[in-house]
């Protein structure tokens, strides 16, 4: 058995595909940017009314001035007439700033008489109220790096300067295989030994979360041609996720199916609780983890390990990792790294109850994964531990 430390570092190190498409940006959030993004376009593309007001020449204003309304400027309209000093335009928000005007009153601010305004702002300096042309990006600029996070915010942002595609690390094509002969589908009647499938339906969820929808989920029984032939026509994907059949028993036949399809075993067990039997290999580009089937071991598998491997293909961590405080204090045995559904509040966390790695109803209602560490025993109430969030 190997250490979590090292599991995690082999799986880094193995997961080195990425591979660049070009999405609409209206499908981005969430997406990493593989290349920059240059303004193709000044904006504001024009000198801007901030706001609903009159736009004229500060110079020629002596604060008794009367200004003649000379037009009117809309959002939208191609505004191409000339102010001249003493003339004024009615002017609305985002309109463009006619030729000769550089500053906008509020028309809170003024009064009318006619044809004509009289400006009553004492605070009012040349250039108020206008957005100037280039003032938020300039024409060729680097907008955003490479490496940057597609937020909703972002994803705004980019639309406003004209961009409709973005070039971004594509998520991982991910395949499911749950195996095992006791099992059914949920809805489906149950008899003698079965037992309702339900990893497939958590590790989908657990991708879904994360943007993901698997290419294939199928359900093998506990045969080893069966496995070697499902295996195999998922070899194309980038991440093969198997449960269950990954320990020594007499109808554990995960691995010699892998071994028969050419995967190269990286490591096989690791020195956790619960999860101890995971398995990692890979063939070619595509890797294969071997996940434990009792639910609950599945399910941390795949949020301490599998999403190392989604971290590395999109170039971003997914995972949120906090250092909390225990709630209550815990003895475990000391040879083991120890993941234990736990519940937030503030800034501790509390162990919850019916932690055997096939109990799934405190997983149900946990919000993290708290990590207790090998080589100690003990953990004091109020000690920080790692928390990583599952929702």
């Amino acid at each position: 058995m190997i250490s979590v430390n090292e599991a995690k570092q082999i799986i880094r190190e193995n997961a080195t595909t990425t591979r660049v498409v070009e999405i609409p940006l209206n499908e981005a959030a969430g997406y990493v940017l593989a290349v920059p993004v240059y303004a193709p376009i000044d904006t504001p593309p024009f000198n801007q009314s901030a706001m609903d007001g009159y736009a004229f020449s500060f110079a020629k204003w002596d604060k008794y001035s009367d200004f003649t309304i000379v037009g009117e400027g809309k959002a939208g309209d191609d505004v191409t007439f000339e102010v001249k000093p003493l003339e004024a335009v009615r002017i609305f928000t985002g309109a463009v700033l006619p030729k000769g005007a550089d500053t906008v009153v509020m028309q809170e601010k003024i009064t009318t008489q006619g044809e004509s305004i009289r400006i009553h702002d004492e605070q009012l300096i040349k250039g108020c109220n206008v957005r100037p042309r280039a003032s938020q990006t300039k024409k060729d600029e680097t907008v955003l790096p490479e490496n940057h996070y597609l937020s909703p915010s972002s994803v705004s942002f980019v639309a406003g300067l004209g961009i409709d595609k973005v070039k971004v690390y594509d998520y991982p094509r991910v395949s499911i295989i749950v195996t095992g002969n006791e099992l059914i589908k949920p809805g489906q009647k149950r008899t003698g030994g079965e037992i309702y499938e339900s990893n497939s339906y958590g590790l989908m969820a657990a991708l879904n979360q994360i943007h993901i929808t698997p290419k294939s989920v199928e359900m093998v029984a506990d045969d080893e041609e069966k496995l070697t032939e499902a295996i195999s026509r998922q070899l194309d994907s980038d991440i093969i996720l198997l449960t269950a059949g990954v320990s020594v028993g007499d109808y554990d036949f995960v691995i010699p199916a892998l071994e028969k399809c050419g995967v190269q075993k990286l490591f096989h067990k690791i020195k956790q609780k619960p999860g101890k039997p995971l398995y990692f290999g890979k063939r070619q580009n595509a890797l294969v983890f071997g996940l434990p089937g009792n639910p609950a071991s599945a399910l941390t598998c795949f949020y301490e390990y599998v999403t190392e491997a989604i971290s590395a293909f999109i170039k971003r961590k997914i995972n949120r990792d906090y250092i909390l405080t225990l709630a209550a204090s815990y003895t475990k045995k000391p040879d083991f790294n120890y993941f234990l559904k736990g519940k937030c509040k503030g800034n501790e966390v509390a162990i919850l109850n019916h932690q055997e790695s096939y109990m799934m109803n405190s997983f149900a209602l946990a919000d993290c994964l708290i990590e207790l560490e090998a080589g100690k025993e003990y953990f004091q109430k109020g000690e920080k531990v790692k928390v990583r969030m599952i929702i």
